[in-house]
């Protein structure tokens, strides 16, 4: 029997998806760089949150089908294939958040997340046994599974493979990828109703979909609203002791940017000073860090984290402000989200418009590099290594 749909709801299964992928993948790309509960959160975070957005946007596709006979939902195929979306997404996130972000680990990630994502499907699909037979093309199971996969390696290099690209680029990329699955299996899916109709369900499928959009958006709101970083302190506070600790000497003074005003932007003017030092926090405390000390600076969505080859401390400041702080002789950008110290660079590898650094430190410590800043990197080093 062929099926139609209602173009609302499957615009809006689109909407879910791409919503879904963005909170998802914004809480992923921060996974690596946090730490302790933080960082628990936030895997959390990105693995449910996508999930979430996989899964309602199979759900509303779902709801979207237009069949002339009653369908009821059975609970068990519903619960379980979200069950299943949330294990596998975490897994990979999981899998490529921790280690270097080579090609063959994004490769294996993104196989194991695509067939998860492709048994959710089939897993949901389930929940119609109850009121029709379900006869599935063998093509169209594949090409599903093929979509799966590659949406799910686009998920993870964007998120995780050093691309240029924006956020709201790679989370609409990833929801469209999402859509293409579920209505590429959908479109292989014939349905024959059984002899005995089943009972209609108390809700409509434009209202049963309309509540599961509002959950799904107070779910994602609720993590956006959890997991944004606290910013307890102005970046120019000064140094604060709990009382059981002894008197220190007072640190040295930031020497911040210095520059004048003109009408030209400051041409003319006296050269811009890095600072000596960078305000940070650890444990309640706040103090500052000499910038010598750096070896590389990560972003965490509007705020940073300053890493000195053993210690990772928070910093109120953007990597922007950072960056205009740091001796640009000394540091360089090296992605949107990274600043490394070059002097630091213990080794590095380039395969194609994909790079990563390695730092000499007392942790391992790795840094992708984006396709724009490879040229620069490279003639960098290259006079590093020959000074």
């Amino acid at each position: 029997m062929p099926v139609s749909y209602s173009p609302w709801l499957v615009a809006l299964s689109v909407a879910l998806a791409i919503q879904g992928s963005y909170v998802g993948l914004s809480f992923a790309i921060q996974v690596a760089g946090a730490e302790g509960a933080r960082q628990r959160a936030l895997l959390a975070g990105a693995a449910i949150c996508l999930a979430l957005g996989v899964w309602t946007m199979h759900f509303v596709g779902m709801l979207a089908e237009r069949v002339p006979f009653p369908v009821d939902y059975l609970v068990l195929p519903t619960l379980l294939s979200f069950l299943v979306c949330v294990i596998v997404v975490g897994a990979a996130v999981l899998a490529v958040s921790f280690g270097p972000t080579t090609l063959p680990r994004i490769a294996a990630a993104a196989a194991f997340m695509g067939i998860g994502i492709v048994a959710m499907h089939y897993i949901g699909m389930e929940t119609l046994r109850a009121c029709a037979e379900m006869v599935n093309s063998t093509p169209q199971v594949f090409a599903a599974a093929a979509v799966a996969i590659a949406a799910s390696g686009l998920a993870l290099w964007l998120a995780f493979g050093g691309s240029s690209y924006s956020l709201p680029f790679s989370a609409t990329a990833l929801g469209l990828a999402i859509s293409g699955m579920h209505y590429t299996a959908m479109s292989g899916l014939s349905l024959y109703p059984r002899p005995t109709p089943a009972i209609a369900p108390a809700l409509s499928p434009d209202l049963l979909a309309v509540v599961v959009a509002i959950v799904a958006f107070m779910v994602s709101g609720g993590f956006l609203l959890l997991l944004v970083p606290e910013r307890n302190r102005r970046p120019d506070q000064v140094q604060t002791r709990s009382p059981e600790m002894p008197a220190s000497t007072p640190p040295e003074p930031v020497v911040e940017a210095v520059g004048t005003f003109s009408p030209l932007g400051g041409a003319g003017g006296p050269p811009r000073r890095a600072a000596s030092h960078i305000p940070v926090e650890r444990n309640g405390l706040t103090t500052r860090i000499p910038t010598t000390a750096i070896v590389a600076v990560r972003a965490d969505a509007h705020y940073t984290h300053v890493f000195d080859g053993s210690t990772s401390y928070f910093c109120s400041l953007s990597i922007g402000e950072i960056e205009q702080r740091l001796d640009p002789a000394l540091f360089a950008r090296v992605h949107r989200s990274h600043i490394v110290n070059i002097a630091r660079v213990d080794g590095a590898r380039f395969n194609g418009d994909a790079g990563v650094i390695e730092l000499a430190a007392e942790q391992p410590y790795s840094v992708p590099v984006s396709r724009g800043r490879i040229g620069q990197i490279k003639a960098r080093l290259s006079r590093l290594a020959a000074e």
